[in-house]
């Protein structure tokens, strides 16, 4: 993969391995080291300009030559959402853009087929103006959007950042004793994630040039917990366990009074996708929607890694559906050396002739693992004899954990990360051996295995398997789906018939509350080992 080397004027230096043919505008945004930008990478407003110093390029283009004159170009000045580089490349950051706590995607999801939205009776200010939609995945741990034109369905920019909410909590039972402890506390953390909506949409209008009150229809989908929350309706429900499995009223009364705070059209449709119920949000039916897990036929499974992480398996017949308490475990801030995968993340950790070897995102240094790595870290430990199957250190080891990179920050796994993984990995693979048992039906007869959430973006499937994550069945089986819930929700935003569809799902899930499943303690203990799941010691 080539190598983009940026150089910036503090003096520092950034490696960012990039795919060929991507402009580097784009390869800059995934990245915390973006450049200004306002017209969403068209090549018109002038703004992006990098300095080429060692590399080939393509020639200027049209747009190039009319905005840098004839001795910019001459200097290699040239504007980054133009240029798109097939092999390595060095160039100098002219105009950075203004540090934000949002990113741009990584990769940019599949372009939409045509659509038939729901165009709400709203008049534009302008002659021509494009109406928007925004579709949001409303995580635990994260934020993510992406913004559309409706007319058309094409897909214009996305964002993510951390949920605000975090401050009260890194899981949603804690945030909910949080809301049912003080009412100013709840009405805070809805104020939060509204705020941090509007934030995500102020970045896009200034980087993309776009004009937010363009937005007429939001669509929102997550779990139930985090949309009782936003709503600061019925939340006080979600701490008891009767209310667990049963349909919560959790959307608010009046969501087009957010509008305005969020910047976008003040009469634009506000729509929070309801719960199926009190744990397994409308994020679950959105990834299935996404997916088509019900077109698969028999023996087909749906896993949405998260803090709180849902399982759908699908009989031919009905969804059985649960919920588990992954608990940070899958999230950055869960974990003593987490981090996103972003830019100085390790992402990938292998054992070569003996040696702990590493890839990190962007080629930095490394300041920490993101959720594949540490699946990859601990099943190498495993499999070197360093750590046991339940999950303890062999050798001689630090207070501090395993060593696996020195530097500005050194990255140690400790024993109470192996700790956290284990109990969230063990709620995971009891809950799949009882929707497995609930519907009949054994390990070997799982057809397909859909995995959704940002964890799985870099997923060794074969580690996965090996220590208990994913059940064993052939690799060409099992699918990393990346954002599924973002991208059922973007499906309810431009399709009228997909309401509809999301509807049909809930009526045939049958919900399972682990907590009232005699099998599952067993389950949970068989599965803290460190082995594949459902093989005895």
């Amino acid at each position: 993969m080539p190598i983009l080397t940026v150089k910036l004027r503090q003096g520092e230096q950034r490696r960012i391995p990039f795919s060929a043919g991507s402009s580097l505008r784009d390869v800059l945004d995934a990245t915390e080291v973006r450049v200004r930008s306002g017209c969403r990478g068209m090549g018109t407003c002038g703004l992006c300009r990098v300095r080429i110093e060692v590399g080939n390029v393509d020639l200027p283009s049209f747009n190039e030559r009319l905005l840098l004159d004839s001795d910019e170009l001459e200097q290699g000045i040239r504007l980054a959402c133009q240029v798109r580089p097939e092999q390595d490349l060095r160039i100098l950051l002219l105009a950075p853009a203004p540090k934000s706590h949002w990113r741009s995607f990584p990769e940019k999801p599949e372009q939409t087929r045509g659509c038939d939205p729901v165009l709400p009776p709203v008049e534009l200010a302008g002659h021509g103006a494009t109406p928007y939609g925004v579709a949001v995945d409303l995580g635990t741990t994260h934020i993510r959007l992406s913004l559309f034109e409706l007319v058309g369905g094409k897909w214009l920019a996305g964002r993510y950042g951390l949920n605000p909410q975090v401050r009260y909590g890194s899981d949603v039972m804690t945030r909910l004793v949080a809301a049912a402890e003080s009412p100013v506390q709840a009405q805070d953390m809805s104020r939060q994630i509204v705020d941090a909506i509007g934030e995500a949409l102020f970045d896009l209008a200034v980087r993309e040039g776009i004009d937010i009150r363009q937005v007429v229809r939001l669509a929102l989908v997550g779990n139930t917990a985090m949309l009782a929350l936003l709503s600061s309706r019925n939340y006080q429900l979600l701490l008891h366990p009767k209310h667990w499995v049963s349909c919560v009223d959790c959307l608010p009364e009046k969501a087009g009074d957010w509008a305005g705070r969020m910047g976008i059209h003040p009469e634009a449709s506000i729509e929070l996708l309801p719960p199926l119920a009190g744990f397994v949000g409308s994020d679950l039916l959105a990834g299935l929607l996404a997916t088509g897990l019900v077109e698969s036929g028999a023996g087909s499974l749906f896993i949405d890694f998260g803090t709180n992480s849902e399982m759908a398996l699908w009989d031919g017949r009905e969804f059985w559906v649960t919920s588990a308490a992954g608990g940070p475990a899958f999230e950055e801030c869960g974990i003593s050396c987490g981090v996103p995968a972003e830019p100085g993340a390790i992402y990938r950790v292998r054992l070569d002739r003996g040696v702990f070897a590493y890839d990190v995102i962007s080629d930095t240094e490394p300041h920490g693992l993101c959720g594949s790595a540490l699946v990859d870290l601990i099943a190498c430990l495993v499999r070197s004899g360093q750590l046991s199957g339940m999950g303890r250190f062999i050798s001689p080891a630090p207070a501090e954990g395993f060593l696996l990179a020195r530097g500005k920050r050194n990255i140690f796994l400790s024993k109470r990360d192996v700790d956290m993984f284990q109990r969230a990995k063990a709620a995971i693979g009891a809950g799949i051996q009882v929707l497995l048992g609930q519907a009949g039906m054994e390990t070997e007869g799982l057809r397909r295995i859909c995995v959704g959430g940002a964890f799985g973006r870099f997923l060794d499937i074969a580690n996965a398997q090996e220590i208990g994550l994913l059940p064993e069945i052939p690799a060409e089986r099992i699918e990393l789906c990346g954002n599924t819930a973002l991208a059922g929700c973007a499906e309810v935003l431009l399709f009228k018939t997909a309401v509809g569809r999301l509807q049909a799902l809930g009526t045939r899930a049958r919900l399972i509350n682990l907590s009232r499943c005699p099998d599952f303690e067993g389950y949970f203990l068989e599965n803290l080992f460190l082995r594949p799941i459902g093989k005895q010691g």
